[in-house]
């Protein structure tokens, strides 16, 4: 073996995985050490890790794009709580997951069942199954009804923007004191966007409201990448943050295209941090699994951005990245503003 091949090979074998131990310790701490072994352990510390740079990092946006019906799985409030600290400052999620906290800001509740259940007969006694929890269908009914009365608020000749929308509805929910994501965010200023949103029980609520008093809402979903895409186009760097894929993810990445076509064509403005849990994976070619080096073929990820995947449930990586996020208390300075988005609202 010559000199440099003695150098090249020793330079793969420069860092020591570190056999955990069991003794008390925080999450942070906890995480820290599962950083040092290997497979998902390693990648979701490592997404902490990058979690914390991209809020310490000056000029910088950060998406988050929200999948699924998580808040269903008591998820929502670890959401809700990075968007009240400023650790996000547009959220991006499907119409389920801002939809589904609000029935529990009303008061009804979340059960937890057996995904082995006879659904028969849950259907008999009017009980809706995700998986392995459960819900009241008479007080779901509830939620479109709620629903229904914010959207007959609504000026039904003018087009909404679901940023738009939902920023008007969480104005209708901090007035009554309800709890939530999205009245949180209209308190915080951060914009929530829903590329999905009729599919949930905003479509729901909207036929109800066109069949029992001929009116309507307007939503204007290309008006989204209208103001996603000025977004992108004031902002001097940007991170993003994916629990899952689908819609939600493939709408933030988009926002770096039209930053980019914004700018001319020719000024490519990549995403420069990025953390995405999954449990989807790449080779199906759907983007829920599709690698952040996959996206940086397309301009969306910084090819020398810091980025890590972890290909874990979020029921578990998120309550532990929020945890550990918690205890290292990052500061995040001079988040930006996005009031001029809604100044056609009135504030």
């Amino acid at each position: 073996m010559t000199r440099d091949d003695a150098v090249r090979r020793s330079r793969h074998l420069d860092r020591k995985l570190e056999t955990m131990d069991v003794r008390p310790r925080g999450v942070s701490e906890l995480l820290e050490a599962m950083g040092r072994t290997g497979f998902q352990g390693r990648s979701l510390a490592g997404c902490l890790d990058i979690l914390d740079r991209m809020i310490a990092e000056r000029g910088n946006t950060i998406f988050l794009g929200y999948s699924g019906s998580m808040s269903t799985t008591g998820q929502w409030k670890l959401v809700q709580w990075l968007v009240e600290n400023r650790f996000v400052d547009v959220l991006v999620s499907t119409g389920a997951n801002v939809s589904e906290d609000v029935f529990e800001g009303l008061g009804y509740s979340y059960y937890q069942g057996d995904p082995r259940s006879a659904d028969a007969e849950l259907l008999e006694h009017r009980i809706d199954r995700y998986y392995d929890v459960y819900a009241d269908e008479l007080e779901y009914r509830e939620l479109e009804r709620f629903l229904l009365e914010f959207m007959a608020t609504l000026d039904g000749q003018r087009p909404y923007s679901s940023a738009e929308f939902l920023h008007l509805f969480g104005r209708h929910q901090a007035e009554r004191g309800i709890d939530s994501i999205t009245s949180t965010a209209y308190r915080c200023g951060v914009p929530v966007f829903s590329p999905g949103l009729p599919d949930s029980a905003y479509g729901v609520a909207a036929y109800l409201l066109a069949k029992e008093r001929g009116a309507g809402v307007c939503l204007d979903q290309l008006r989204d990448f209208v103001q996603l895409g000025a977004i992108g186009e004031g902002e001097r760097h940007s991170s993003v943050i994916y629990l899952g894929g689908g819609a939600p993810k493939d709408t933030v990445q988009l926002v770096s295209v039209m930053a980019d076509l914004g700018r001319g064509g020719d000024d490519p403005r990549p995403h420069r941090y990025a953390i995405q849990i999954t449990t989807d994976s790449p080779q199906w070619g759907g983007l829920s699994g599709a690698s952040l080096e996959e996206a940086v073929s397309w301009g969306k990820i910084h090819p020398c951005g810091e980025h890590a995947v972890c290909y874990c449930d979020a029921t578990i990586a998120l309550p532990l990245i929020v945890h550990g996020l918690l205890e290292r208390s990052p500061e995040r300075r001079d988040p930006p503003n996005f009031d001029w988005l809604f100044a056609e609202l009135g504030g």
